[in-house]
């Protein structure tokens, strides 16, 4: 494997138990990375197979190298998630015994300092997933307006001081490097904020970068495809690592479980809406202190679990619970 793609997997054990009773047959990797969590469900679990998805491309070739072993249970596609039907088309694959998304950037792309995804290396301001993909933060940064900035600071990076560091990031055009963008946003912030909380850029680098990706916009479509094609019995898992990404997986999930229904909860569904999934566990897991002391991409993880049904029930007649 390229000692460029290493992916540790978060939550490694958490997620391998999560899939030991789901029926025999296809696993969705919807994120597979370096193949990290994908190597420990097929060495665990020889009922399981997986299908792999990543946009980048250096990630699938990584993946493919560490899962060779596993021959003809392993097939990979370059895609972006909410290309779930088309992927299991190219296979012949029918439905799926279980998901697992994990969801973000990886540290391998992190790392890579010419992907230009940190604020901590001078590169080029990039931030593509996928190398394919034309748009790339430089078109961000020097092409939307302060009010639109300002927008995605808030949303995606729940930047409290957006406007300023809007304002600061349009005055200061041309932007050509990560290192003088984050020169710029900590200019922007005040000196006292800037004490506190990490690196002051963290939060706009984060934003930049979903709205470079499209990571939210097309989240509930992924996880909608990946429930639906989900066969009964089987399990899906998220990881998220930001507070956009988890109120995400828990509408949807909460969708799924309620079946759209809109009645109040006090009184009988009249609406026919239909439960698909109950939830595994009724708030999110996190990680062991011990695993966000060693890996510190960990601290921040959230896994949400839901198991699919037969989707034959009104909402209310198979326990589920909320959503918290």
């Amino acid at each position: 494997m390229p000692p460029t793609f290493h992916h540790r997997p978060v939550m490694a054990d958490e997620i391998v138990a999560l899939f030991a009773n789901v029926p025999p047959g296809w696993v969705l990797d919807a994120t597979v990375g370096g193949g990290g969590h994908a190597e420990l469900l097929l060495e665990r679990w020889p009922h399981l197979a997986v299908l792999g998805l990543d946009r980048d491309e250096s990630a699938l070739a990584a993946a493919g190298e560490r899962l060779a072993r596993f021959g003809e249970r392993v097939h990979l596609f370059h895609c972006r998630f909410d290309r779930l039907d088309e992927a299991m088309e190219a296979f012949s694959t029918d439905s799926l015994s279980g998901a697992l998304f994990d969801l973000g950037v990886s540290s391998p792309q992190l790392d890579q300092p010419e992907r230009g995804f940190s604020y901590r290396n001078d590169a080029p301001l990039d931030m593509r997933m996928d190398a394919t993909q034309t748009w790339s933060a430089a078109d961000v940064v020097n092409g939307y307006s302060a009010a639109d900035l300002a927008r995605i600071l808030k949303a995606y990076g729940d930047e409290r001081f957006a406007r300023r560091i809007a304002s600061a990031i349009v005055a200061a055009r041309p932007i050509e490097s990560t290192a003088r963008l984050a020169e710029v946003v900590v200019g922007a912030i005040p000196a006292p904020a800037r004490r506190t909380g990490g690196h002051p850029a963290k939060r706009t680098f984060q934003a930049i970068r979903i709205e470079v990706n499209g990571e939210l916009d097309v989240l509930p479509t992924a996880l909608d495809a990946a429930i639906a094609r989900t066969a009964p019995g089987g399990r899906i898992a998220v990881l998220s690592y930001h507070s956009g990404e988890d109120r995400i997986v828990k509408d949807r999930l909460r969708n799924a479980v309620t079946g759209g229904c809109t009645c109040p909860p006090e009184l009988p569904c009249v609406c026919d809406a239909v439960q698909t999934v109950r939830l595994v566990r009724r708030v999110p897991r996190t990680p062991s202190g011990a695993e966000q002391a060693d890996n510190r991409r960990a601290s921040s993880a959230r896994l949400r679990v839901a198991e699919r049904i037969v989707d034959t029930q009104r909402r209310g007649t198979i326990g589920g619970g909320t959503v918290s």
